[in-house]
């Protein structure tokens, strides 16, 4: 079933090449954009690939592989009705299939454009596996998911999907065209947006193992859109429990300042909340942990070349734990920008313990395919 499944995904692939209108992956989550399609059936694809070098645990490491490829359907049944399909191609890490290429479901949903409600623009109702408000606002001002997860998605607060229904929309209509073309047309709202969601809680790649829901929001807002348009400052949350059979708390609180410019984006994420999605932070007791961090990141492009450079820096910590546990992540890296989000980069990845001793080294070179 492995091989007839890759087999329909190279399929997919190969006939990416005759459809008449392609589009990037990074065409913004939140729309109700497609009324403006070419064409009623849309295909594209979004492939990550890498070679790693370096020490994990002390362990030498090295490596090449796919770490992510997605090939993006969409469809407009109506003016106001349309669909999302995107099968997702990764390597099996666990049981008997270990290291096999597995294809299966990232994003399957429906959206359904509404009408325009006083302030709030352009507003949509999603259903069915979707991307969760926070990761999927964030990985449109952090462009290097390709060189790994983001901030709390690798702490394992939350992951970047799951089943459920979110309803959205622009604050104050969008920005103007020259701003959505030369810095970015995500989340265009003139003063910000927001999305609002009920979901299983477990994950996209989960087992549901209660009945509990996980309630999630964002709210951005852009305070001086003429003066700084760049400028965001954003809140987002989520209350639930952990995807455990037992009762397990997950809340999670984020504040978050970003400003993007043609040549400069910064990123500030400060954290704090108890347990996680999986229902796995836990004391000896089986409750819930309370844990934060912080993040930033800046990706400084050079004038009149398609290069760049970027830095992160991520602090996470259980500071209630008997061990006291943080882990701190440094990464540094450059950027050839190919073609809109096709790219190629290097970069240096760190992970040092509270004593500042090095868990991981790595050294990696990983190319971005977006068409």
């Amino acid at each position: 079933m492995k091989r007839l499944a890759l087999a329909g995904a190279m399929l997919i692939c190969a006939l990416c090449g005759h459809v008449a209108a392609q589009t990037t992956a990074d065409t913004p989550n939140n729309v109700p954009k497609t009324v403006t399609a070419k064409s009623p059936v849309q295909v594209g694809g979004q492939f990550f690939i890498s070679y790693e070098d370096g020490r994990v645990s002390g362990v030498p490491y090295s490596n090449f592989f796919i770490n992510r490829a997605y090939i993006n359907i969409r469809a407009e049944v109506l003016p106001w009705l349309n669909g999302r399909v995107t099968p997702d191609i990764a390597v099996d890490r666990d049981g008997d299939g270990e290291g096999d290429l597995e294809l299966r479901l990232k994003y399957c949903y429906v959206t359904a454009s509404l009408p325009d409600l006083s302030f709030l623009q352009a507003p949509y109702l999603e259903f069915g596996l979707i991307g969760r408000p926070w990761l999927e606002f964030e990985q449109k001002i952090n462009l290097y998911r390709v060189q790994g997860p983001m901030f709390l998605e690798r702490g394992d607060v939350l992951n970047s999907a799951d089943f459920g229904a979110q309803l959205g929309a622009l604050l104050g209509g969008e920005m103007p065209e020259e701003y959505q073309k030369t810095v970015s047309s995500s989340y265009p709202g003139r003063y910000g947006s927001v999305a609002l969601g009920l979901f299983n809680g477990g994950g996209y790649h989960a087992i549901e193992h209660n009945l509990n829901k996980s309630i999630e929001g964002r709210i951005s807002v852009r305070p001086l859109p003429d003066i700084i348009p760049g400028m965001q400052l954003t809140y987002a949350g989520a209350y639930g429990k952990g995807n455990v059979e037992r009762s397990v708390d997950w809340k999670k609180n984020v504040g978050h300042l970003s400003f993007e410019h043609q040549r400069l984006v910064v990123a500030l994420t400060y954290f704090t909340g108890t347990g996680d999605y999986k229902g796995k932070t836990v004391n000896a007791d089986g409750i819930a942990e309370k844990n934060s961090g912080w993040s930033a990141f800046t990706d400084i492009r050079i004038p009149e070349t398609p290069l760049s450079v970027f830095g992160r820096y991520d602090h996470f910590a259980l500071p209630d734990s008997p061990s006291e546990w943080e882990e701190n992540t440094i990464i540094v890296g450059a950027t050839w920008h190919i073609h809109k989000k096709s790219k190629l980069l290097v970069d240096f990845e760190k992970v040092l313990d509270k004593n500042g001793d090095g868990l991981t080294e790595i050294l990696k070179l990983s190319v971005e395919y977006g068409f």
